[in-house]
């Protein structure tokens, strides 16, 4: 039985709900810095600054270029890392809806929760994992990395509310019930971000502290996991009839719809964001099918141990030298660095980006790269030419 008709019934209630949170300020009390131009306003509330924050961002531009699974394809209808953060904000902003809870907050970590990934996806993500911590025994992820961006790097004064739904949306974890731990203080979350950088396996112990930020976390797996599946066929890898029969959660739609459903059927007027055991149950099943098919999958990784991670080496290593020796001419000073100053500069006179660790510096360079960039920087450094699509044509 078809029980979406639930969340147009129940939306006008949340709406109302959402405009009382408004009205007495309820979880907009959270900013690093108290500064004027981030003073709550009727049209302008931190929530929706925040989202705006994010969607100015050049690095949000970048994600357009990022793999989302597949690299090496060029094909426009491949899902990018840009069309999934809309995809996770869309779903999560339906399902947020019909639960009464805050959009912009969900807007908001859903577009900025994969601002940190790197270039071909987490594959890139555990090459840059290896170099960095042989390097300087910090960990990345990406995660940690999208908290970095928007709250050291770049220094945006987010919300707590958000930067936490951030660090802690890792989808990689199902569970049938997240309930929120609550929100606490900067000094607490920044002493989650230092233990994830030390510890990976710290971020396995990370809550949300909002309902909203439960929420992101399960929409991300509805996000991607039938997505995936659409783009492992429209890539030609193979079709649907490589997924085992499932009438509950075949296709993109029905993942969707029956999970998006049975989250607000759960989740009403409860203190977390749950889902019953048959669809807890399905939802793993799937996840674990999509890895061994798709994402473990040697036609998928085979290019980024035996490609990437020997660029991505060469990369890195050449970029730390670039920063010992101090070459301004380098291109991380006049690409990177530079970029990150000038922006500094309207953050209130904040300390010059090159008193971070160089080895940070160098992951925050690759992790900001789009696939295409980091392409054309290794011909560029390397004096390796990269074929056109049309060279001998």
């Amino acid at each position: 039985m078809d029980k979406s008709y639930l969340m147009e019934k129940l939306s006008p209630r949340a709406e109302a709900e959402i405009k009382n949170r408004r009205k007495s300020g309820e979880n907009f009390k959270y900013l690093r810095r108290d500064t004027l131009r981030d003073k709550q306003t009727a049209l302008r509330p931190p929530f929706v600054r925040d989202v705006e924050k994010i969607l100015n961002s050049a690095y949000y531009n970048r994600l357009s270029d990022k793999t989302q699974v597949l690299s090496f394809y060029r094909n426009d209808d491949i899902t990018r890392r840009a069309l999934h953060v809309q995809l996770v904000s869309r779903i999560a902003r339906t399902v947020g809806g019909a639960l009464g809870l805050d959009l912009d907050l969900i807007e908001a970590i859903s577009l900025g929760h994969d601002m940190g990934h790197t270039p071909f996806g987490h594959a890139g993500e555990a090459i840059l994992d290896d170099l960095l911590y042989g390097a300087s025994g910090f960990r990345f992820n990406h995660n940690v990395q999208s908290v970095r961006v928007l709250d050291t790097v770049f220094r945006y004064n987010l919300t707590l509310e958000t930067l936490d739904g951030i660090l802690c949306h890792n989808g990689e974890m199902p569970s049938d019930a997240y309930l929120p731990r609550g929100i606490r203080d900067f000094g607490y979350f920044d002493d989650e971000v230092k233990k994830c950088m030390k510890d990976s396996a710290h971020i396995k112990t990370l809550v949300p502290a909002t309902k909203e930020g439960c929420l992101v976390r399960v929409c991300d797996m509805i996000a991607y996991l039938g997505k995936d599946r659409q783009d492992y066929e429209r890539a030609g890898l193979g079709t649907i009839e490589d997924f085992p029969e499932n009438e509950l959660l075949a296709y993109n739609s029905q993942i969707i719809n029956n999970l998006c459903v049975n989250v607000v059927e759960n989740s009403l007027f409860t203190d977390g964001i749950c889902l019953d055991e048959k669809h807890f149950t399905e939802l793993k099943n799937i996840k674990k099918v999509n890895y061994d098919t798709i994402y473990k999958s040697e036609k998928v990784v085979k290019y980024y141990s035996d490609t990437i991670r020997p660029m991505m080496t060469r990369i890195f290593g050449r970029a730390i030298d670039d920063l010992k020796k101090k070459d301004e001419n380098s291109v991380i000073y006049r690409h990177h660095i530079d970029f990150i100053n000038n922006r500094l500069k309207t953050a209130g006179g904040a300390e010059n980006y090159l008193k971070e660790p160089p080895e940070l510096i160098v992951a925050d360079y690759i992790a900001s790269m789009s696939d295409s960039y980091f392409l054309e920087l290794y011909s560029h450094l390397f004096g390796i030419r990269v074929n056109g699509y049309f060279d001998g044509v």
